[in-house]
């Protein structure tokens, strides 16, 4: 008798097991990214079996051409060349892009497809975005990210000015005096571009801390030489407006919107930094 319970006991046990393990087994197959990982694991496979890959395929090298075609194209004017940090963040975007490259090519997502490799990465790009399910965020984290970033809503100061274009210091002194004057030339009126609404925080990156200090400063109406990263200028404030902070509850539905966009990009970079992870990049020196 008591044997033909502890059957039963055993049976019941082992049937329980068996349907949470069929019930677990049913969440896994209703993951998305699970089916995606699946697929590609089952193509990688394939693929290595296949054809093995050559003892290079994870190196990335970015080579002594392709960093100064980034400082090339960073300005056609060849005016100005990328601060080290600006050259870094190009190199990184390029590796990150050849990265995706690579594992859409692996994937077969390029059959068919002619197009370059930049299509190729963007459509593995999409691949990870559509995985990522962002959470609500609470009104406190929200609210949080909306203080980070009040720059992006808030209204900023702004300023309208006339400007010369940049001269050695001598040839802006005549300049001054032909103005004040009134004897300007019809070829520096016509060169003198009017700067309509100008955020205040837009000038120190633009013309440099001291020229956004000294514009600041000048008495409306007035003309007066002044210098920027780019040489000697004459310069007429016209306007100031002063800025206007953001108010949450009237730009709630932004700060989402941009949340969402900010955070989904975050969370795409660290997918592409984890399969970064497997790579080698190697500078040439």
């Amino acid at each position: 008798m008591v044997k033909s319970l502890s059957c039963a006991l055993l049976r019941s046990r082992l049937g329980d097991a068996a349907s949470a393990g069929r019930a677990s087994t049913q969440r896994l197959r209703s993951e998305p990214l699970l089916h995606f990982l699946a697929i590609g694991a089952l193509v990688f496979a394939a693929d290595a079996a296949l054809h093995p890959p050559p003892k290079d395929e994870r190196v990335i090298t970015v080579s002594k051409a392709l960093r100064q075609s980034f400082i090339d194209n960073f300005d056609e004017d060849k005016a100005r060349a990328p601060s080290d940090a600006q050259l870094q963040a190009m190199i990184d975007s390029w590796v990150a892009s050849e990265i995706l490259y690579r594992e859409g090519k692996s994937l077969g997502v390029d059959r068919g497809d002619d197009m370059i490799r930049d299509r190729i990465a963007y459509k593995l790009q999409l691949l990870i975005f559509d995985q990522i399910k962002l959470p609500q965020p609470s009104e406190e984290r929200l609210r949080a990210w909306f203080e980070q970033n009040r720059d992006r809503f808030d209204e900023p100061e702004r300023v309208g000015f006339y400007l010369t274009p940049a001269a050695d210091s001598a040839e802006a002194t005549r300049w001054l005096e032909d103005i004040s004057a009134g004897h300007e030339s019809e070829e520096l009126r016509e060169r003198t571009r009017a700067i309509l609404a100008r955020p205040v925080t837009s000038l120190a990156p633009a013309f440099g801390e001291k020229f956004r200090d000294d514009l600041l400063a000048l008495p409306q109406g007035t003309w007066a030489k002044l210098q920027s990263k780019e040489g000697w200028h004459i310069v007429r404030l016209d306007s100031r407006r002063p800025g206007d902070p953001a108010h949450f509850e009237d730009v709630r539905d932004e700060v989402l919107r941009q949340w969402r966009v900010d955070e989904t990009r975050s969370r795409a970079w660290e997918a592409v930094n984890r399969l970064k992870a497997s790579y080698t990049v190697r500078m040439e020196p």
